[in-house]
């Protein structure tokens, strides 16, 4: 689990951790004049950077739905479910693209 470094105290590490999963979460020094004592936390920038293009590239999908971009909708109900709608032709768009460039 690839989180910022807002997440970073030891109730979300150990609710991470007890879910079976490895905390990636960026160190918050927090005006620290001392570093913490103890073993380091793991952190892996690559594994980080792959998480933020990722995430980056999901929001500029989304913000092409001026539905969802504006958010119209007064129930939380109908905007998922234009949510959803818009995953699927995302989805769907990348899906055919991949069907139509390969060879026959």
């Amino acid at each position: 689990m690839s989180l910022d470094g807002v997440y970073d105290c030891r109730t979300n590490r150990k609710a991470i951790f007890n879910r079976g999963m490895i905390p990636n979460i960026n160190a918050n020094p927090r005006s620290r004049k001392t570093s913490k004592r103890g073993r380091k936390p793991l952190f892996n920038s690559a594994i980080f950077k792959e998480r933020f293009h990722t995430i980056e590239r999901v929001f500029g999908w989304e913000d092409k739905f001026r539905r969802l971009l504006l958010r119209f909708d007064r129930l939380s109900q109908l905007h998922y479910a234009f949510k959803t709608l818009a995953y699927t032709m995302i989805n769907l768009r990348h899906f055919c693209q991949g069907v139509r460039s390969t060879p026959k």
